[in-house]
C-alpha cells in the first residue's frame, strides 16, 4: 500500500470529528497520513456547532450497532485516545434518550434491532413514565405543523395521550464536541500524522485511473496513493473535482440547520433530572445544555422546508427569530412551562447530509478515493468507530477486496456486533419504510 514515490500513502480532507478519527485509524494501522483543512484548527467548523447526541434509535440494523460501538468508545474515551498531555479530555454527559411510542412511530423500527442485539431499554407505561418525567406532557401533539398552518392545527388541542415511552439509559451528549476533535487529532500527531490547517483543497490530482494526491491552494501538489473525502459541507465540491459525483447513485450536499437554546423551566433541574428526546409528534428533538438549559433541534417534520445550500461559503450565520419562536412553540408543549426568552440564543451551521439521512462510508469509482461524508446531524456519535470502520475498508480494498461486490462486514472491538458496511454504500437502496429524517 505505501511507496516511497509518495509524500504521504494517505491524504484526509477534513479535520472535522470524523477526518480526525480517520485519521488517527489510519495513523495506527502504519501509513503515513497528511489531514488538511481549510480551516484554523480541528472541529472548527460543523463539528463544533454539533449537538453531539448519542443515541441507538436508527432503523437499520448496522446503524444501531454501529452506534452502541461508537457509544462503547465514548465511555472509554480516555483509553482510546491515550495521552495527549496535557490537553482536556472530551466528557460523555449521560442522559437518557426517551422516544413517545406514538401510533406506528419510529420505535417500532428500532426496537427490534434492539431485541436482536441486546441494547438495553426500558418500556414505560403512561403512568411510569409521568412519574418518572413530572415535567414531560405526554399528550399526542402531532402531526407538526406550521405556525401559520391555513387549518390552524399547529393550536390544536390534544384529544389522546402516548401509550407511554422507550427509555434508553445509554445515552447522552458530549459536552465540547470541538475538544473530542481535538482530541482525537492530538492522539493522530502523538501517532506520526500530520495536520496542516488553513490549507484548501483546490484539485483532486488523478492519474491512469488512480487518484494521485491533491493540489492545494497555494499551488503546491501534495501526492499520496490514498485520499479520503471527509469535506462536511464541501464533500459535495471534493467529489466533483475528483469527477466521481455522477457515478454515485447516493450523495451528500450542504444543509443550513440552526438549534436552539432555552432556559429550563423554573423548578425543573435539567442537568440533573432532564432526558434527551427524539419527537416526531412535536418535530423537535432536544437535549440538556449546561447551565441547566435545554438544547433544541429540527426533527424534519413534512411541514418544513429543509435549506440545502449550493454553495457553503455564501452560508447566512445569524439565527432566525421565527425559527427560535416555533422551536420555542414547539418544545413546550413537550416541556411543560418551557419559557421563551425575548433574546434568542443558539447555533447556525453548515450540514453535510444524504436525502435518506444515511451516511456514506464507502470507496468510489476512482480507485484510491474513498469517502466518509452525509455525517452531519447524526454521526457524531460515530466518529472514532466511522475512523475505525474507513480504516478496514481502506486496507481491504487496497489489499483487492471487491466491497462493491461483497460490502465489507466490520466487527466492533467493543461489543463484537458485525457492521454491515453495505448499508452506508454510495449505490444502496433505501427500504421504503426508512424513516427519512435524522433519528432514521
Amino acid at each position: 500500500m505505501t511507496s516511497e514515490t509518495h509524500d504521504y500513502d494517505a491524504i484526509v480532507i477534513g479535520a472535522g470529528v470524523i477526518g480526525t478519527g480517520v485519521a488517527l485509524e489510519l495513523t495506527r494501522r502504519g501509513l503515513r497520513t497528511l489531514t488538511v483543512d481549510k480551516l484554523p484548527t480541528a472541529g472548527y467548523g460543523s463539528t463544533s456547532s454539533s449537538s453531539a447526541i448519542v443515541r441507538f434509535t436508527y432503523s437499520t440494523e448496522a446503524g444501531v450497532a454501529m452506534a452502541y460501538e461508537g457509544y462503547r468508545y465514548w465511555t472509554d474515551w480516555k483509553n482510546h485516545v491515550g495521552d495527549i498531555g496535557d490537553q482536556e479530555y472530551a466528557e460523555f454527559v449521560e442522559q437518557p434518550m426517551v422516544m413517545p411510542k406514538t401510533p406506528n412511530g419510529h420505535h417500532v423500527k428500532f426496537l427490534p434491532h434492539w431485541e436482536k442485539l441486546g441494547i438495553p431499554y426500558e418500556d414505560l407505561t403512561f403512568d411510569e413514565a409521568e412519574e418518572r418525567l413530572p415535567f414531560l406532557d405526554l399528550r399526542i401533539f402531532g402531526p407538526p405543523a406550521a405556525l401559520d398552518d391555513v387549518d390552524n392545527s399547529f393550536w390544536g388541542e390534544p384529544t389522546a395521550v402516548h401509550d407511554g415511552l422507550i427509555l434508553s439509559p445509554n445515552s447522552g451528549y458530549i459536552s465540547d464536541p470541538q475538544l473530542s476533535a481535538l482530541n482525537l487529532a492530538t492522539a493522530a500527531i502523538a501517532a506520526g500524522a500530520e495536520f496542516r490547517y488553513n490549507t484548501t483543497v483546490a484539485a483532486i490530482d488523478r492519474a491512469d485511473g488512480r487518484v494521485c494526491g491533491v493540489t492545494v491552494d497555494d499551488g503546491e501538489q501534495i501526492s499520496a496513493p490514498i485520499v479520503v473525502n471527509v469535506g462536511g459541507p464541501y464533500a459535495r465540491r471534493l467529489n466533483e473535482m475528483a469527477g466521481v459525483l455522477d457515478s454515485m447513485a447516493r450523495s451528500s450536499r450542504a444543509l443550513r440547520r440552526e438549534v436552539y437554546i432555552y432556559p429550563a423551566p423554573d423548578g425543573v433541574d435539567y442537568d440533573a433530572d432532564g432526558v434527551m428526546i427524539g419527537d416526531t409528534d412535536t418535530g423537535v428533538y432536544f437535549r440538556g445544555e449546561r447551565g441547566n438549559n435545554v438544547l433544541v433541534g429540527n426533527a424534519e417534520p413534512d411541514c418544513d422546508e429543509l435549506e440545502w445550500v449550493d454553495n457553503p461559503d455564501t452560508n447566512d450565520d445569524v439565527l432566525s427569530e421565527d425559527g427560535f419562536q416555533l422551536h420555542g412553540l414547539r418544545t413546550s408543549r413537550r416541556i411543560k412551562g418551557l419559557p421563551i426568552p425575548q433574546r434568542k440564543s443558539g447555533l447556525v451551521s453548515m450540514y453535510d447530509a444524504t436525502p435518506d439521512w444515511l451516511p456514506i462510508y464507502d470507496r468510489t469509482d476512482l480507485d484510491g478515493f474513498y469517502v466518509a461524508i452525509g455525517t452531519s446531524g447524526n454521526q457524531f456519535k460515530n466518529a472514532a468507530v466511522a475512523g475505525h470502520a474507513m480504516a478496514e475498508l481502506i486496507v481491504a480494498v487496497e489489499a483487492g477486496h471487491d466491497h462493491d461486490d461483497e460490502p465489507l462486514v466490520v466487527t466492533g472491538k467493543y461489543t463484537g456486533l458485525e457492521i454491515d458496511l453495505g448499508t452506508f454504500t454510495r449505490n444502496r437502496v433505501v427500504p421504503e419504510d426508512t424513516h427519512m429524517n435524522v433519528f432514521g
